[in-house]
């Protein structure tokens, strides 16, 4: 029988989802202070993941080299408003922020833990342009540890422009400081579609157009790298439903993640809907592993429920 999922909040700080008493995946969001010293500490909310085994996070978190990048997190380095000013939620060193405002729903059984949440983006006088929902499931399978991070983005400011590139933008996963380290970055190494590579060795889009290169429109990309002496795998899993194309960049320090391209919001108009997987696991991937994760994220099996 699956272990039950369980949410416990420290109230202002941080929540913890757990599976039979076992730390899954902590959400972080500890309110903003615009503070010279301490901006950079919670400058936007995100996402811890544990070892599979709850023992440590393989996450980064505040501090460490490149303080922006924590865990599970979603940004872009430059959002241009309406009146031609522009914002940056991937760095966030200059006042502007995202705000986590509130618990829109949990939910904790047997299959799954989900928690949707709402968070403002805020500008740098700390008045938000844009609203998202995000939503963030863990389910319960064997050998490792699989969530799904969905986001909804809508503009509160009349036409709101979201642009970067490939390695300041989008969504992204950040290996645990340590990682970075120049011992980490050596043991550091990417699984792709068309193989694996060296250890150390990393592929990223060239500037301008990129799509001749190989990690454009990647179904998914693999890190393996060390943390605490043992080694774990985690798969990034783009939806064929994500705005297209998708363009990954990758880091030996532990950062990888992709990027769609400029996106244009209007007050009046859909919001920017997003959802990517992330699988982890100790040990190693192979192609056959990661392909079967992301061609059930692409077409989910089915089930069917017969009442007797």
């Amino acid at each position: 029988q699956s272990p039950k999922f369980t949410w416990k909040d420290i109230a202002g700080k941080y929540a913890d989802l757990q599976a039979g008493g076992r730390p899954v995946v902590r959400y972080m969001y500890q309110a903003y202070e615009d503070d010279d010293e301490k901006r950079d500490l919670n400058n936007k909310p995100f996402h811890h993941l544990f070892d599979p085994a709850g023992t440590k996070l393989v996450t980064k978190g505040s501090g460490g080299q490149y303080t922006h990048h924590q865990g599970l997190y979603y940004g872009f380095t430059k959002c241009t408003l309406e009146n031609g000013q522009v914002e940056n939620t991937w760095y966030c060193h200059t006042g502007e922020h995202e705000l986590h405002k509130e618990f829109l729903q949990s939910t904790a059984g047997d299959v799954l833990g989900r928690h949707r949440t709402a968070i403002d983006w805020n500008d740098k006088k700390a008045k938000p342009f844009c609203r998202e929902e995000r939503e963030l499931t863990a389910f319960a399978l064997p050998g490792g540890t699989l969530v799904e991070f969905a986001s909804r983005l809508k503009s509160l400011k009349g036409t709101v422009t979201l642009d970067g590139d490939a390695q300041h933008a989008g969504f992204q996963f950040r290996a645990a400081n340590e990682v970075a380290l120049p011992e980490g970055q050596k043991l550091t190494y990417y699984l792709r579609p068309d193989g694996k590579d060296e250890l150390g060795a990393t592929r990223n889009p060239p500037r301008g157009d990129p799509k001749n290169a190989p990690e454009f429109d990647l179904p998914w990309n693999v890190m393996s790298f060390v943390v605490d002496g043992q080694r774990f795998s985690a798969v990034y899993i783009d939806s064929p439903k994500n705005p297209q194309p998708s363009n990954f960049s990758e880091r030996n320090y532990g950062r990888f993640g992709s990027w769609f391209g400029k996106q244009e919001l209007k007050a009046d108009g859909p919001p920017l809907e997003i959802t990517y997987r992330v699988w982890l696991q100790r040990g190693e991937m192979t192609i056959p592993q990661a392909t079967a994760l992301a061609n059930d994220f692409a077409d989910p099996p089915r089930v069917v429920v017969v009442r007797k």
